[in-house]
Parts: structure tokens; sequence; C-alpha cells
């Protein structure tokens, strides 16, 4: 989704998305400590899997998030785990929005929603973090791994998450997740690469296997940074979050270094050094340091996996266009990018194979 801020950009509501706002207006009076209306509601213009509004009131802004209208995948747009992550999360101070109350009755809205605090401050939409000055672009980057290394040394059970996923198998789940999604969407068309990746990747999955609580779409633009400081305020869009291997968060994360900036941002063929920003070794030797950790032998699998993983989403919303059913202004051209994030994908596997000899 692109992120709940001003500088995301809002819209009138989508007529497909159009909510009853007296409606609302009851339930947030009812559920939700110190609202008082008036209520002027209007969408943010992102949103590629559960649409998302800004709800303004003359003493202060909210969010709401929820799930889309019409046929939804098994497990998909869960705003309900969204929710319940963020809320925990809070209680140790991990910067996330304040979560303000769960809807889990159709008869309100339509479907299940959940409202939390406006957070302002800046999204940057790539890691070139080309917006503020170049000698504090290194800054922001290590703000958002030292952000990434924190979350991942909170014990879920310290925080009432023991049971938000499985311990240990996630990347193998994952890998079969994704493929039977992708496999299953014959509407949104097969490639060639995602098919062997399909075939390839189950195969060679690391020995090592770790859990943690993981965030799973970590990236800039998920994320409000301070209004002037290198400094992260919320992490947002908890969708694909669960207990999983850290080190495939990590690798999702390190995998701008791999993608073009037209693709989640990318960094890969900019010129780092001029500007200001520190190279892929760097990154990860900064995340080994905050983790305890000697090195990332794995990251190449963990990237490829990665942008697999992100290609079938991108097949989906691909599905989602073709049945009518997409919330996004540019899901069209999202979904049709699935077939190159695959190609890239594939390119990290050859790469290996001719490395490793296998």
């Amino acid at each position: 989704m692109s992120n709940p801020s001003d500088s995301a950009g809002t819209m009138p509501v989508r007529e497909q998305h159009r909510i009853d706002e007296a409606a609302l207006t009851r339930w947030m009076t009812d559920n939700v400590a110190g609202f008082e209306g008036p209520l002027l509601v209007d969408q943010f213009k992102g949103g590629q899997s559960n649409p998302t509004y800004r709800l303004r009131t003359p003493q202060r802004s909210y969010v709401l998030r929820r799930k889309p209208p019409g046929v939804l995948l098994k497990g998909a747009h869960a705003v309900e785990r969204e929710a319940r992550v963020m809320a925990a999360l809070g209680s140790v101070d991990f910067p996330v929005p304040k979560i303000h109350g769960l809807c889990m009755d159709d008869s309100v809205l339509g479907s299940w929603f959940f409202v939390m605090d406006m957070v302002e401050g800046r999204i940057f939409w790539d890691a070139s973090f080309a917006d503020v000055p170049q000698p504090q672009r290194a800054d922001y980057l290590d703000a958002m791994n030292a952000t990434l290394a924190k979350l991942h040394s909170i014990s879920p059970e310290s925080i009432g998450l023991a049971d938000y996923g499985r311990s240990g198998g996630y990347v193998s789940r994952q890998i079969a997740r994704w493929s039977q999604q992708y496999l299953d969407d014959e509407l949104a068309g097969r490639h060639p690469a995602m098919d062997q990746l399909v075939a390839w990747l189950p195969a060679h999955i690391p020995e090592d296997d770790e859990t943690a609580i993981t965030h799973g779409d970590f990236r800039a633009d998920n994320m409000i940074f301070h209004p002037t400081e290198p400094r992260v305020l919320a992490v947002l869009d908890w969708e694909l979050s669960t207990l999983g291997h850290p080190l495939a968060d990590f690798a999702y994360n390190a995998m701008m270094y791999r993608m073009p900036p037209d693709i989640l941002g990318g960094i890969r063929g900019l010129d780092l050094k001029a500007q200001g920003l520190q190279d892929e070794a760097a990154y990860v030797a900064a995340y080994c340091r905050r983790s305890g950790r000697t090195g990332m032998p794995d990251l190449d699998f963990y990237i490829a996996f990665n942008m697999f993983r992100f290609a079938a989403i991108l097949h989906g919303i691909r599905g989602r266009v073709k049945r009518g059913t997409a919330t996004s202004a540019d899901a069209h051209a999202m979904g049709e990018r699935y077939m190159r994030v695959a190609d890239i994908a594939w390119e990290q596997v050859e790469a290996m194979k001719a490395r490793i000899g296998r």
C-alpha cells in the first residue's frame, strides 16, 4: 500500500469503496476514546491491498484501513492481524501508530476495519532518500536498518504474540503458499521465470532456521520519518507480518540494492558513493552488528526468495485487476511488473548456480 500521510496524497473516496459515514461516526463515538465529529472522509491514492482512508475531525485526524470488497483469497487482507501486531508492538515503544479500535462486524461498513492514529511526518518513496541533503542520506538508511534490527530483537512471547505464526519452517511455507497462489490464479497468467522459481527454490532452502516477528514488506515507503530528523516515527502496512525468519525479512529490505528505481524504489544502478549511501556490504554488516551475527552467507538465496514472493504478490494484483476487484488506481501497472520481477529473481538464481555449481 501507499502510506497514510498527507504527503502520500488523498482523493475523494472511490465509488466502489464508499462507506456509510453516519454508521462510521456512530461506531467511532462508541469505540474511539475522545472522538468528536463531524467527520470528513477521503481516500489515500495508494492501497494496493486494503482500501485506506483519512478521517478528519476538527480536533484530529485518524486513518481507517479495511478489507476490500469482492471475492478475497483465503488469509489475505487480514486487517485484524495488522491491528493486533501494531497494538502489541506499541506496548514496547516500537514505532507504530496507536490503534484505536478494530471492527469485525460486517454490518457496520460492509467489511472488517480498524482505526489508528494519523502520524504526521515524511514519506520517502525510494531508498535513495534523494529529498534530503546528501550528507544526511546514510543516516536515514541506517535508521531504517536499526528499526528492523529492533523489531527482530523483540521476543514474540513478551508481547503476547507467541501464537502470531508458527515457529520454524517459515521459508518453506512461504514458498509453498505463494507458489500455490501463483499456480491457482490462472486468470493472471503464467511466466517461465516464475515456473522455474517454483521448481528451484524449495530444493535449495538453507538449513539455518530462526523465528522472530517479521514485517514482510519492510521498505522506505512503508514508514513515516520525523519531519526533519533521520528517525522512524511509524512503521506501516503489517498485512504480511507473522512469526518468520528474520534473515528473510532483512533480505526483503536489502533487496533494494538489487532492484531498479521503478520497482519498490530500488537503488540498483545508482552511484551509491556519489549519493552518500552505504553499499550493500556495509548495510548488511550494520544489521549483523546490531543482531549479533558474524555474517550472512545465505543472503543471495533469501533475496531471490523475496523477489519471487514479491512477483507472486504482483501476480495476485494482476489477477485482481482482471477480476475487477483491484483497489488502487495504479494496480494495472503494478500487476504487469510481475514478469519483470520474476526475471530479476531468476537472474539471482542463475548467478548463485554459476558461483556454487548447482
